[in-house]
Order: structure tokens, then C-alpha cells, then sequence
């Protein structure tokens, strides 16, 4: 009696069970809740504005404008918890001084940490072997470890700009807040010319004057020699870094500009200790929720 019990209770279970139960069912909806705070400056903190969103699922339903000085609903779940928020005299002084107290300290705070941080870049230049075209080879300029990420490099013979033949990867980050940059000159210039990689930021002055003799920014200069002690330099140096580079894979110094340039930055990123920089420290209001009675829809 009892094994025709189980047996049937087993039996039960098996069919119900049939195949096993999704680890991951796939999602039948998604909800999304966020708030904003934005603080808007215009001309450093002469005038600051002051704007607090509430979104879900995409869709604005209140904020709070410092220039208007209340709350304003866009549907009627916003405009009832607008109503009651601004007749709360308490909440709202305290929304107001937002301006001072949230957004002016911040700024104080982290102006010199972002927007005026600058560190220039290490730059040097190096011969890169061809085994594709004839001739003794083509430059590698590479600009390491400079923040912010937008920089201009350029390739000088003389005073004259080098515009041709030029390939650059894309500006590559660290991970630390620091950026690298490899730009390549495919064509060498004539015999005997120096040439001089000259790197500038969008927000100053180039950093390489063409005043060689005067210039005290970093410049990498070289010497072009034809013949066959030009030949032989080119191959010493493609032979020292193919030993270093090991016999599993090609020397450092022949990576090419665009996947094996990138390639080469990785290379470069992974073996430099990361050296982040340091937050400062700050009081500045981190803003109350409202979640005094709030109702999410």
C-alpha cells in the first residue's frame, strides 16, 4: 500500500515537474527610477542653477528648479507630490539653498581635480623598422601618460608641417586618468633634416615651439643619415628589440600604427604601476532625499 502511494506520489511529482525550472527566466518587464541632480555654472559660479529631476521609466514626472524656486509636476503622481513638497516651508528653504550649499561647494571642490588638472605628456620618439617598403624605416612618437585626453600631434621638417603619411591610433586610456597616444610617420624626410614631433593641447598654446634652440618642452629629435650606416643602425636596433621582444611573438619596436599600435599601448599600460589621483576631501551637502512620505508610482 504504501509503495502505491509513493509510487503515484512520484509519479505526480515527475509530471509536474517535466523539464527543470529556468535559472534565468527571461525579463517580462523592466522598471527604471532616477533622480537627477544637476548643477549648471555660468561663468564659474557668478550665476549657478540648481535642477533636481525624478524620472521613471523615462519619463520626467517632477523637479525642482532653482531659478523657478518650487517644485513643478508634468503628470498628475508628480503634481501631487509637487503640491505637497512646496507647502512644506521647511523642505523648501532648504531646497533653495541648494544652490550654495550643494552646488558652489562642489564646484570649489572639484574644479582644480577636473577641469583644471593637467599633466603633460612623456614623449619619445623611436625608428621602426619597414619590412614593407624600401628605405630605412619610419618614426614612432609616443605620447604617454597626459591628461586631459585631447591633444594634437604633429610631425615638423624645419618649419614646414608634415601632413603626409602620417597614422595615429586613437587616444587610449589607463585607467588611472592618464591617456596614450602613438602617432607614426610612415615617409621619412630627406637626408640630414631634423625632424621634430610636436605635441599641443586645444586649450593653450603649443607646448613645442618651432624655436628648437629655445624650446624647453619635451621634442624628440631625429637624424636621418643614407647609406649603409643608416642601414646599419636600423637593423641593430630591429635586432635588440626582437632578443627583447622574446621568439614568441614580434619585437615591440615594429608595431605598426592601428590594431598592433593599440596593441603596443596595452603592452605599455599593463607593465606601468597605475598612480591614481587623490579626491580631496569635502563637506559639502551629499542632498537629503525626498523620501519623507514619498510614493514611488
Amino acid at each position: 500500500m504504501r509503495k502505491g502511494k509513493w509510487g503515484k506520489a512520484l509519479g505526480v511529482l515527475g509530471g509536474s515537474w517535466g523539464a527543470p525550472p529556468e535559472l534565468c527566466p527571461a525579463l517580462t518587464a523592466v522598471f527604471q527610477s532616477l533622480v537627477y541632480h544637476e548643477c549648471h555654472f555660468t561663468n564659474g559660479t557668478e550665476r549657478v542653477r540648481y535642477v533636481l529631476r525624478y524620472i521613471y521609466n523615462r519619463q520626467q514626472y517632477v523637479m525642482f528648479d532653482s531659478d523657478v524656486g518650487e517644485y513643478v509636476g508634468f503628470t498628475p503622481y508628480g503634481e501631487r507630490n509637487a503640491k505637497r513638497w512646496n507647502s512644506n516651508p521647511g523642505w523648501m528653504e532648504y531646497k533653495r539653498t541648494a544652490v550654495d550649499r550643494f552646488c558652489r561647494c562642489w564646484y570649489k571642490t572639484f574644479t582644480p581635480f577636473l577641469t583644471e588638472r593637467r599633466v603633460p605628456p612623456s614623449v619619445s620618439i623611436s625608428l621602426v623598422p619597414s619590412s614593407s617598403q624600401p628605405g630605412p624605416g619610419r618614426l614612432l612618437c609616443s605620447v604617454l601618460d597626459f591628461y586631459p585626453a585631447p591633444i594634437q600631434v604633429r610631425w615638423f621638417q624645419g618649419q614646414q608641417e608634415l601632413s603626409e603619411h602620417v597614422v595615429a591610433t586613437e587616444v587610449v586610456p589607463n585607467g588611472d586618468w592618464s591617456y596614450q597616444l602613438l602617432v607614426l610617420l610612415e615617409t621619412p624626410p630627406g637626408a640630414g633634416s631634423p625632424t621634430a614631433a610636436r605635441w599641443s593641447t586645444p586649450r593653450g598654446p603649443p607646448e613645442m615651439p618651432p624655436d628648437a634652440a629655445r624650446s624647453k618642452m619635451l621634442t624628440g629629435i631625429g637624424g636621418f643619415v643614407l647609406g649603409s650606416l643608416f642601414l646599419a643602425l636600423g637593423l641593430g636596433f630591429y635586432l635588440r628589440k626582437k632578443v627583447r621582444g622574446g621568439a614568441g611573438g614580434p619585437a615591440p619596436g615594429s608595431a605598426p600604427a592601428g590594431s598592433r599600435g593599440r596593441h603596443r599601448l596595452r603592452s605599455v599600460a599593463a607593465q606601468r604601476p597605475r598612480r591614481f589621483p587623490s579626491i580631496p576631501a569635502a563637506g559639502c551637502d551629499l542632498q537629503r532625499r525626498e523620501r519623507s512620505g514619498f510614493r514611488q508610482p
